[in-house]
């Protein structure tokens, strides 16, 4: 098998289980207990919490566990509006940001807010310009991600960021695609969510970072966990593992980003010299090193990778969140693309555990795929 889905999950890093599996076998108190089980599993959780909030660069005591990205958009979406509800009921979002944040907006439809979608340009990128002119006296809240899971776009964040700071509305940052790729640092926001399993961290364990002034009511009630702000037993083994593939892939992040950008800009240059017909959307330069989203003239995206799965090589056309959805990837519907070229996109996303003969094969099959859907 040749794993080409990077954007959707990573696989778990062995070094990462390793450091996780005392904390599923010995180390199994309740955090929230008060014996010494308990207390060991506190001290672990209280640990990863500061070592990922001193990679963020954040405080400590701002930063929340969650089950992953979608629960951090939800909270910090639907927990700003429900706390800021008397100041306005407004929210802005680009048109390309993740179905996650996208239906939690469309859920508060239902309490009298408004949404205004921002299009990006023909090249996948939003503007800070139309950001603020999208804002109102009534805005309470702005999402525009760090990177496009679907292009790769890399997002102009600190513009955006500086327009909603001027105009004191709360900015929320997605930066499920390049957490432990590019540093936090490139992305400041009053709200950031991640998910560990995209950089070779656990499923189901992620984090929000919530700015210390910020006004937010809780998404999930129950316990006391998570200053009272995030019912439910918290996830020991995910914490650790979070923090621990977190710390691993910042400290590799140079070699690994050069390494796989080789990778990805070998595939594009090879599928572009060998197949006609093929364009690459979003912008070539301003994305992440793992990302070629790809389309090819007079075929379909689902059976070129429907092909490529019967030949052990794993694609995807689009967001995993949005897998069996029959509608036309509202992200590059979003970039003015013709409903053929989006239509017949496919996203290819690489890894740290690829090699450059798999992007051999791979091309070699595309090519095949390809040819025998045009023929």
């Amino acid at each position: 098998m040749i794993y080409l889905d990077h954007a959707a999950t990573t696989p778990l890093d062995k070094a990462v289980l390793e450091k996780m599996t005392p904390y599923l076998t010995e180390i199994y108190g309740n955090p929230s207990s008060q014996h010494t089980f308990g207390q060991r599993a506190a001290n672990a959780v209280q640990s990863a919490r500061d070592k990922i909030a001193e990679i963020m660069g954040v405080p400590s005591g701002a930063l929340y566990f969650t089950s992953g990205g979608t629960e951090s958009g939800n909270t910090a979406l639907k927990g700003v509006c429900a706390a800021n509800r008397d100041k306005g009921r407004h929210i802005v979002l680009s048109a390309i940001e993740h179905p996650a944040l996208l239906s939690s907006a469309e859920d508060m439809k239902k309490f009298g807010y408004e949404i205004t979608l921002v299009k990006p340009n023909g090249n996948g990128a939003v503007s800070a310009s139309d950001v603020a002119a999208a804002i109102r006296s009534d805005t309470v809240f702005v999402g525009v991600m760090a990177a496009n899971n679907e292009t790769g776009v890399i997002q102009p964040v600190k513009d955006i960021y500086g327009v909603c700071k001027e105009r004191g509305v709360f900015y929320y940052c997605d930066c499920v695609q390049t957490a432990g790729v590019l540093d936090f640092a490139q992305f400041p926001a009053d709200g950031i969510g991640f998910a560990a399993h995209k950089f070779y961290g656990p499923k189901g364990f992620g984090g929000l970072y919530m700015r210390g002034n910020c006004k937010f009511e809780r998404l999930l009630s129950g316990g006391s966990q998570e200053k009272g702000l995030r019912g439910g037993t918290t996830y020991v083994a995910g914490a650790v593992g979070c923090a621990y593939a977190l710390e691993r892939a910042v400290a590799c992040s140079e070699e690994n980003n050069k390494m796989v950008a080789e990778l990805r800009d070998k595939f594009i240059g090879d599928v572009l010299a060998q197949i006609d017909g093929v364009h690459l959307n979003g912008d070539k330069l301003n994305r992440l090193p793992s990302n070629a989203n790809l389309s090819f003239d007079g075929c379909d995206g689902e059976q070129i990778a429907f092909g490529l799965d019967l030949k052990g090589i794993a694609v995807s056309t689009g967001s995993a969140c949005s897998s069996g959805a029959v509608t036309a990837s509202h992200v590059l519907t979003a970039m003015g693309l013709s409903q053929e070229r989006v239509k017949s996109a496919v996203r290819f996303t690489f890894g740290k555990y690829n090699t450059q003969e798999e992007v051999e094969t791979t091309v070699r099959v595309l090519k095949e795929v390809v040819d025998r859907i045009r023929g």
